[in-house]
């Protein structure tokens, strides 16, 4: 994700990358190229087409892509707030193990932590669908990755695994049932976070609907040169790319932030995120645990 100063339109205006204009070249040149053929035609021939139907159609058509944006945005924003569910709730859980678990139970609170601490990047290269262990950062004794390495539902074995040992610290007197019950739900929410970002993750744009947008927004662009080119003229060429530029770039950026898990430079800040909350996670276990 990409940090910027609002209020420095000149830098916005000017930077590249995080953009989307890179990946309309091809589509606005074509563009260009119809707008300049479209006003060849109309000088020799006269040939035109009426623009009422593109000026009835562009409604509708704004109208699909600013449904298609929120689409997208709502997707990104809401995988924001299952992060910050994620990142609230193991710092939730990590503040009742090293409050509530006793001297002589520390140990076990100790490596119930380690492995909440293992959660989250174990989750986040779930959702990214990478396999490699060694490369997530996550806190795991060789015997754990060993027995996670066939497995697909990591982050959620590892959930398992701190279930366990919670259960084993109210088995042996170290908290009561209470706060078994309270630590249970922290790790029944985390379950629910973790399933809400795979919601996004798993379940695309319906491909009908995102076709149909992408095959309507490039006939209208397409084909608007020969609506305009009877008030533009020579201009038309500029006219069409600047229309092709937009609406291409609204529908581009709609595909940019659905999957908002990825790499690409505006999706959410995962690895800044997750090291954020280990940071605050391990200045808890050493306040109390250490």
């Amino acid at each position: 994700m990409i940090d910027y100063d609002a209020k420095s339109w000149v830098r916005i205006l000017l930077r590249v990358r995080g953009s989307v204009a890179p990946r309309l070249v091809a589509r606005t040149l074509m563009t260009t190229t119809l707008g300049v053929l479209a006003a060849y035609m109309y000088g020799h021939f006269r040939f035109h087409t009426p623009a009422v139907a593109h000026t009835m159609i562009g409604a509708a058509l704004g109208l699909l892509l600013v449904f298609r944006t929120n689409a997208s945005f709502d997707r990104w924003w809401e995988g924001r707030k299952l992060l910050g569910g994620i990142a609230n709730r193991s710092r939730d859980l990590t503040r009742q193990l090293v409050a509530y678990v006793p001297e002589g139970s520390r140990a076990l609170a100790a490596d119930a932590t380690r492995l909440l601490g293992a959660f989250f990047p174990l989750a986040m290269q779930g959702l990214r669908g990478e396999t490699d262990l060694a490369k997530s950062g996550a806190p795991l004794t060789s015997g754990e990755r060993a027995s996670l390495e066939p497995l697909t539902a990591r982050a959620t074995v590892v959930l398992a695994w701190i279930t366990s040992r919670v259960d084993a610290l109210a088995r042996n007197g170290a908290i009561t049932e209470a706060r078994l019950l309270a630590m249970d739900a922290n790790l029944t929410a985390l379950t629910d976070f973790h399933g809400g970002c795979e919601r996004i993750a798993r379940t695309p744009i319906p491909f009908a609907y995102a076709q149909h947008i992408k095959l309507f927004v490039t006939l209208w662009c397409f084909t608007v040169p020969f609506a305009i080119v009877d008030a533009m003229g020579g201009y038309t060429w500029i006219a069409s790319s600047i229309l092709a530029f937009a609406l291409f770039g609204i529908d581009e950026i709609g595909v940019e932030i659905e999957d908002p898990f990825g790499y690409d430079a505006n999706d959410l800040p995962i690895d800044r995120i997750v090291a954020h909350v280990e940071k605050t996670m391990a200045d808890i276990r050493s306040s109390s645990l250490g």
